[in-house]
């Protein structure tokens, strides 16, 4: 009986935590408005801040708009107090995180931004705390109780600020267009940035004179040696200058042992090589783009040659491209 009233009051408190969200997204109209607006006209940075859960939060909402194309960086009310102001400018607006509205720490922070004539926009659940006084504009993160069965614990007004702060972030997203591309730029460490981002140059392993080639007069025993220590799967067989002539992959050597032991193996790296190879890839073509292509075949490729000009600059495995995140 205990588990499965323990399981009714963990749906209960979602359920209210969701419904203070709805709730407060009935509220939204002309104050989100005119916040959206001076947030969408700031031509510095968008500082926020606040402390204890609503500090949590408001760092998570700085994380946010600097994500997704809004300049922004959280400000610790005390360490501002003993410096860190020195990073706020008139050309930045402020947002400022306070269910209470009364927390000392940040409402000393105010009158130095408002001397800086920083805008400030509010998220408090009191109209009439001294944060909401000072503000220029306020948002009501405001909550009937929270999700503590003892109302006291912050747990639905935190989230309530969170959503109230997604909505500014994502909005001003897209009021600025901000494309795929330009996201990505700001998560390069993500597996849409490095999609977006890397380039064949920067995953294949061998380039230039490290790449496992041979001239295309060399013998078979040649050939596989190159084959072994290269460690590619495949060598490419090039001209004087590198100009690539073919690429030899451990299936063609497969073959040219099955006809050796029949025929002898009087041949050279010519007579076994691949002319026209399936699959060669440009160094500044997307990672991304070479992984499809080396897969998504009727018969798909493991290795590929690098071209640039018609050289050979290097060699790219579809495991270095697994290797990478892709």
């Amino acid at each position: 009986m205990q588990k499965n009233s323990e399981l009714q009051f963990a749906v209960e408190t979602m359920q209210m935590e969701a419904d203070a969200i709805a709730r407060a997204a009935g509220r939204l109209g002309e104050g989100f408005e005119k916040a959206l607006g001076i947030l969408a006209a700031c031509s510095g940075k968008i500082v926020v801040s606040g402390v204890g859960k609503s500090g949590i939060a408001a760092r998570k909402l700085a994380a946010t708009l600097a994500s997704t194309g809004s300049p922004a960086f959280f400000l610790h009310p005390v360490e501002a107090l003993h410096g860190d102001l020195g990073a706020v400018t008139g050309d930045d607006v402020a947002i400022a995180l306070s269910q209470s509205g009364e927390s000392a720490e940040l409402n000393a922070l105010l009158p130095a931004l408002r001397a800086r004539k920083t805008p400030i926009v509010a998220l408090t659940g009191n109209a009439e705390s001294v944060l909401a006084r000072l503000a220029d504009i306020t948002l009501d993160t405001s909550v009937e109780r929270e999700a503590c069965p003892l109302n006291l614990a912050p747990t639905a007004s935190v989230l309530v600020a969170l959503a109230v702060g997604d909505a500014l972030a994502m909005c001003l997203q897209k009021r600025r267009g901000l494309s795929a591309e330009e996201y990505a730029l700001n998560h390069p460490g993500g597996r849409l940035g490095r999609r977006l981002t890397l380039c064949v140059r920067d995953v294949m392993p061998v380039h230039g004179e490290n790449v496992p080639s041979v001239a295309p007069a060399a013998t078979f025993e040649t050939v596989v040696c190159s084959l072994s220590a290269g460690h590619m799967g495949a060598v490419c067989v090039c001209g004087e200058t590198r100009e690539m002539l073919g690429i030899i992959t451990e299936g063609d050597v497969h073959k040219a042992l099955l006809n050796g032991m029949k025929n002898g193996f009087d041949f050279t790296a010519a007579d076994i090589m691949n002319a026209h190879p399936q699959v060669t890839l440009a160094p500044g073509q997307l990672a991304y783009e070479a992984l499809q292509i080396m897969t998504q075949r009727l018969r798909p490729v493991s290795v590929a040659p690098v071209l640039q000009h018609g050289l050979c600059v290097g060699m790219l495995r579809v495991n270095d491209l697994v290797q990478a995140g892709l």
